[in-house]
Parts: C-alpha cells; structure tokens; sequence
C-alpha cells in the first residue's frame, strides 16, 4: 500500500506509506521541509529517512502538507502543518492498533512540526531533529521536551547558525529524564549538499544505537514498496 490517502482539516492528504511485516511494529511519521520552498515528501533527505526508519522493521508514512503535491489546503505558516501532522499520526495509528510506539523525524520546517507534535502526543517516544530552524522559529515550548531523540545540523548553515541550534540543545540537556544527542556534520549546508551520506550515517548509527534493546525484524534492503 504505497501510495495513500487520508483526511486532515483541510481535506485530502497525499502521503507513502510503508507497513511493517510486524504485527505490533512501532509507526515512524517523517516530515517534509518548508513547503513555499520546494519541500515535498519526495525531498531526498525525507526520502531517506523513511527508508531508513522502513529498513529498521517500522511502519512509516510520509507525506504532503496542506497545498503540496495532491494534498488540499493551502499553506497555513505552522498551525495547519501541524493539524496535517496529527492526522498523518492518527491515521498511522488507527491501521496500526497494536504498535508498541511511535518516532517523529522532520527535517528543517518538517523539525519544527515535529517537535510540536512530540509535545502534544505521549506515545512519541523518539524523534530525529534535522537542521531545526531555532533561529527563525519559537521553541519554547518545549518545556520540558518529553522524549530523548537526535538534533543534527551541518557545521556550514548558513540559514540556521549553529549558535542557535546549540543554544536549543544545552538548554534540552539540562531536562531530567531524558538525553538528547547532537551531531553537526562537518562541511554541511544547511540542505546538506554533497553530506547526505554522513547525514544518514549519523541518523542510523543513532536509530541503530536506540533499538538494540528492541527486537524488530528488520527489512531486507532490496525491498521497496514506496
């Protein structure tokens, strides 16, 4: 069931969705960049973090925002975007009753929502926080930040400066409870040019490193449904 739709406030929802082999495998929600600059669910960095949460035994979903690709709606500056994101999770949810969990991933704008939705929703239990735009976004609700998860950012963004990530971080770390790992990729953008694969590496090392204590069968790598 690769290509799927489902309903959010603004109406249809076009996402990819790549269901585990496990019966109560965990459900992974991957989250696209901005959307008034080119960012799509078939964006490259997305792309691969839903192969990689798949590859791991996860059922996962990625999908358009409101006014992207197929998907209805206009964009909304955040509110609507995260509206979207529940119902991605929700309807994530609902075909799969029994999971034993849920992760978040978004890259860039994708972060922001994400960690939104990670404040609304308990069953999150992980999340990976690529190039989160400290800088251009409040993140202040994140008080306390709820789960342990990885924030990477490219050591060259231009868009972001890594002061402003950093200044996130320290200020999650002091947060009881809980560990957040940072990794900046030396010489990247902030969209990563030419740093994809060490992108990827330091987001399967760290997914790799979380699930060893959890006994998900993962897929074989020449299978693609999406």
């Amino acid at each position: 069931m690769p290509e799927v739709i489902f309903n959010g406030s603004a109406g249809r929802i076009e996402g990819r969705y790549h269901p585990s082999r496990v019966k109560n495998a965990p459900i992974a929600i991957v989250l696209h960049p901005h959307p008034q600059f080119g960012g799509t669910m078939n964006h490259q960095i997305v792309y691969q973090l839903y192969y990689a949460f798949a590859h791991r035994g996860f059922s996962v979903l990625r999908f358009n925002f409101r006014g992207v690709g197929r998907s209805q709606g206009s964009f909304d500056h955040g509110q609507g975007e995260l509206s979207d994101a529940a119902s991605a999770l929700d309807w994530a949810q609902a075909i799969n009753p029994e999971a034993r969990g849920c992760w978040i991933a978004g890259f860039s704008f994708g972060a922001w929502i994400g960690m939104q939705l990670l404040m609304r929703r308990p069953e999150i239990e992980g999340f990976i926080s690529i190039a989160p735009p400290a800088n251009l976004y409040d993140f202040s609700f994140l008080a306390p930040c709820p789960s342990s998860g990885l924030i990477v950012h490219g050591e060259r963004d231009a868009v972001v400066p890594y002061k402003d990530v950093a200044t996130l971080v320290e200020k999650l770390k002091t947060q009881k409870g809980i560990v957040i790992e940072q990794k900046v990729i030396p010489g990247a953008n902030h969209f990563f040019d030419a740093k994809i694969e060490p992108l990827m590496q330091a987001i399967t090392s760290y997914l790799d490193k979380r699930l060893a204590t959890v006994t998900i069968k993962p897929e074989p790598r020449g299978r693609r449904t999406g």
